[in-house]
């Protein structure tokens, strides 16, 4: 990576958020980086918004599409990996935002350390009208991500290698099979990671909106779906008993959820066997015992600016 990549950056998005959409594409388009940059944004299945009233500087591009795999982020993604042609490939959600400087600071980090499978940085989250920088870990590797799924390295600030992400590529494209799609970032940087380490720009590039709800939120099914076939996909777990207790934790919560007492049960008792520090699993005793709703318990941890 001697002379400047070529970027391309997908946004996939069901266009219900139009001015979020065009702050996000705009700052994609405004870096400071001086090689070429492609936005291309994928539409899922529904009409086209053609954003031609974005202001389009010298050496960047704007391409929408509708996307051509199956319906969600995983198809909407894909999609956006098929028709890229930029060297490096980066995702935004479609209600983020990227400081100006994002690319210039990866590009330099990742020049410097051609090893790095993919390449991260720091962010900012916005929440309750307050800002909090939350800075990603330097390096992360196959075992922390077994461990954590670490959120402080977020979809909207990756960078990956454009042919790594290619069918039959170093780490192939997003899982579409993944039930819902839930933790399908998870499940990419844990299959990239097998082949090098995440490395991450010490300072926030990218500003999230933690306000609005999660995609996810209530969807407990998806949850457990996803969750479960994280497990079988990688047996690795077995080897971290924290990492296999905290999405064990996660599956006991998702069940006592939707009053399955049983596998709540099952579930809460193999996280704890494994880390008795592990708060989902304690959380889903009461919550499948009817003692208290669960969504007591998520306003409880939303307001610390984390997910479940």
């Amino acid at each position: 990576m001697t002379t400047l990549p070529s970027i391309s950056v997908g946004i996939a998005t069901i266009g219900s958020r139009p001015e979020l959409l065009r702050t996000s594409v705009q700052s994609i388009l405004d870096q400071d980086y001086p090689g070429s940059i492609e936005v291309i944004v994928s539409y899922d299945h529904v009409e086209i918004d053609p954003l031609d009233d974005l202001i389009i500087p010298e050496h960047r591009s704007l391409v929408t599409v509708t996307n051509t795999h199956p319906r969600g982020l995983t198809g909407g993604r894909n999609t956006c990996i098929d028709a890229a042609s930029g060297e490096l490939m980066g995702f935004c959600d479609d209600d983020d935002y990227w400081f100006n400087n994002k690319i210039s600071a990866q590009v330099a980090l990742w020049q410097a350390h051609p090893e790095a499978v993919a390449i991260s940085s720091g962010m900012t989250v916005r929440s309750g009208g307050q800002d909090i920088v939350r800075l990603a870990p330097e390096r992360a590797t196959f075992d922390d991500f077994l461990l954590s799924r670490i959120t402080e390295i977020h979809p909207s600030a990756m960078l990956y290698r454009r042919e790594d992400l290619l069918e039959g590529g170093l780490i192939g494209p997003v899982d579409e099979d993944l039930p819902a799609g839930y933790g399908e970032d998870h499940d990419l940087l844990l299959r990239a990671t097998r082949f090098g380490d995440v490395l991450s720009v010490q300072e926030s590039l990218i500003l999230v909106l933690w306000d609005r709800p999660s995609y996810f939120a209530g969807k407990w099914d998806s949850m457990t779906g996803g969750l479960t076939y994280m497990l079988q996909k990688f047996p690795e777990f077995e080897r971290s008993p924290k990492g296999l207790a905290r999405i064990a934790g996660q599956i006991a919560f998702a069940h006592a959820a939707q009053g399955n007492r049983k596998d709540a049960f099952a579930y809460a008792r193999s996280a704890i066997s494994r880390d008795p520090k592990q708060l989902r699993a304690w959380a889903a005793l009461p919550v499948a015992a009817g003692i208290i709703p669960p969504a007591t318990l998520l306003k409880a941890v939303q307001k610390t600016g984390r997910g479940l």
